[in-house]
């Protein structure tokens, strides 16, 4: 949730060479095509076929899929503009950060009702039609957007209270420190990371721990949404790694000035884009209704 991970030439740093910068561009912008590429076929499937969007875990799914690539195309943008305008009008720039900031949020909220969904299918199959209905499953989306919204919302109307009004009409790097500096802000999203970390994890150990004593003596099925459940944890693991990977990036650029583009770099590909790719290959590969069905609008 750190957005800093998407800019890499940033003002007082030694600027990459032509070629590198190109080549970093290249590859940023191949990795976010390839990956919304994907994600576009796995969102045509959803639409295609009832059974999809009538199951509650396949629209967790395709909510997830659809926030990853708000998230992509965002922090795709962001870094581009680092190396091409560099400065952009603030107002611009604070809608952006809004929206990446959101999507970025959503995705451990969405990874941890996931995880439950797995765990009332095993652990109550009886019930599990009763509690994970189609209007829950909405209702629950939208909980996790207006959880977002309320976390996030505040960084915007303490600035617009604490800063001239100019300020919005002038131009800065677009990095969330630039924009949301307020020492109060800072404080909040501190204490916000650690109230989220701490609910998203407790949940998905639970889940998990639940299923795998569940999955000892019982179905493949059960095997299966462990195993799926623990992809949800790595993925939560790459995700989270967005509340302490700044401090290690930092370290990293002190001891390695000369390398602050290049640390830059591999941060955003390992922070931003990494867990972002898993979401295809938990049900666009593993999942065989989902599977079958992708293999036949892909060989069209």
């Amino acid at each position: 949730m750190n957005l800093s991970s998407v800019t890499v030439t940033a003002v007082g740093r030694t600027p990459d060479s032509l070629i590198k910068a190109v080549a970093k561009n290249l590859i940023v912008v191949i990795l976010g095509i390839s990956i919304n590429f994907i994600n576009t076929g796995l969102i045509h499937t959803f639409r295609k076929h009832q059974i999809f969007y009538m199951t509650p875990r396949y629209i967790l799914f395709i909510h997830l899929v659809i926030n990853d690539m708000i998230q992509i195309t965002l922090t795709l943008l962001l870094f581009v503009i680092s190396y091409t305008i560099h400065r952009i009008n603030v107002s611009i720039c604070s809608i952006i950060l809004m929206f990446a900031i959101f999507t970025d949020f959503n995705t451990p909220l969405n990874l941890a009702c996931m995880a439950l969904e797995c765990f009332i299918a095993i652990c109550f199959p009886l019930r599990h039609a009763h509690i994970c209905t189609i209007k829950r499953t909405l209702i629950l989306i939208g909980l996790i957007w207006t959880t977002t919204m309320l976390s996030c919302l505040p960084d915007l109307f303490i600035t617009l209270a604490t800063v001239p009004l100019d300020f919005f009409h002038s131009k800065v790097f677009c990095l969330r420190e630039n924009v949301f500096a307020n020492p109060i802000i800072l404080e909040k999203r501190d204490i916000t990371y650690i109230l989220l970390l701490v609910t998203v994890w407790t949940t998905v150990f639970y889940a998990y721990f639940q299923i795998l004593s569940t999955a000892q003596t019982a179905s493949e099925d059960a095997k299966k949404a462990r195993n799926t459940v623990l992809l949800h944890g790595f993925q939560l693991l790459l995700c989270m790694l967005t509340y302490v990977a700044p401090q290690l990036r930092d370290v990293l650029m002190q001891r390695f000035p000369q390398n602050s583009t290049d640390i830059l770099f591999a941060y955003y590909i390992l922070i931003q884009v990494l867990p972002r790719s898993i979401s295809p290959i938990i049900y666009g590969l593993r999942d065989k209704a989902f599977r079958k069905y992708l293999k036949k609008h892909l060989s069209c």
